[in-house]
């Protein structure tokens, strides 16, 4: 299988095929997603939540995502690796977020980036873009302004709401990105947006519609349980089966029956 690219994406909706993108934070589940054959792993700002335990994104450093993103580089070969760009990386200005976005092609192995926003960071997006750096832009619910939108609701409710999220999926088209993720919107306006536009959109949370999906591994999993969201399916329990395994682990070294003579050296 070839490495996955952004023409793929863009030939991928051309053909009416979903696109599926998982993700994952380290190298071992990075082998997981690829073996899969998934056509992403995205390494999410989520991490913060997922993996550091923390209550948002906006702690999260960009040496931290460069350090999980080239983890997951190390194991991927077909996927497309894309590096989640986290708060104040690139909202100051378009020099400082061509450089930071970068440093995810240069230094982490990635293929791309993804940046919240819409109007307000197409200068970012255009720029980017003239660096040959690929960007998925990602509008609706976008974490990193949780203190502005009030926590995390869905967006694009209203009339003037969802005709905002319009403009702002044409404004980063027209910028430059190669496809858009739509975040906790309703699943009409998310097929309005990606009736719309060219590249291709991804939704979580946005419905059936959209050219393609994206999960969190360890939602997909069952190893993540201090909030489910709605829109994410558990396809199994690894929680229940770790608990069990480690539980069955301290029982028999407690009762002297782990390590047994196969598992110790003569």
């Amino acid at each position: 299988m070839a490495k996955i690219t952004v023409n793929d994406f863009i030939k991928k909706k051309a053909d009416s095929k979903k696109i599926s993108m998982i993700t994952a934070y380290d190298y071992p589940f990075a082998v997981i997603a690829d073996e899969a054959a998934v056509d992403a792993v995205l390494v999410g700002d989520s991490l913060a939540m997922v993996v550091q335990g923390l209550d948002n994104t906006l702690p999260v450093t960009m040496d931290e995502m460069l350090y999980h993103t080239r983890m997951v580089s190390r194991g991927v070969r077909n996927a497309m690796v894309i590096g989640d760009m986290p708060f104040m990386s690139y909202q100051a200005g378009v020099a400082d977020a061509v450089r930071n976005a970068g440093r995810f092609l240069k230094e982490a192995g990635a293929a791309a980036v993804k940046l919240e926003g819409g109007a307000e960071v197409r200068e970012q997006i255009r720029a980017m873009s003239r660096a040959d750096i690929p960007v998925m832009a990602h509008i609706g619910l976008t974490p990193q302004a949780i203190h502005r939108m009030g926590g995390y609701k869905i967006q694009g409710k209203t009339e003037e709401a969802a005709r905002r999220l319009i403009d702002e999926a044409h404004t980063v088209e027209d910028a430059g990105a190669f496809a858009l993720l739509l975040e906790a919107i309703p699943m009409s306006l998310a097929k309005s947006i990606t009736d719309a536009i060219s590249i291709p959109t991804i939704g979580i949370g946005a419905g059936p519609y959209c050219d393609g999906q994206v999960l969190v591994l360890h939602d997909v999993i069952g190893l993540f349980e201090r909030f489910v969201p709605k829109f994410a399916k558990r396809y199994v329990n690894l929680k229940e089966q770790a608990l069990h395994a480690v539980n069955t682990f301290r029982e028999e070294v407690e009762n002297g029956t782990f390590p047994a003579e196969e598992h110790s050296f003569k």
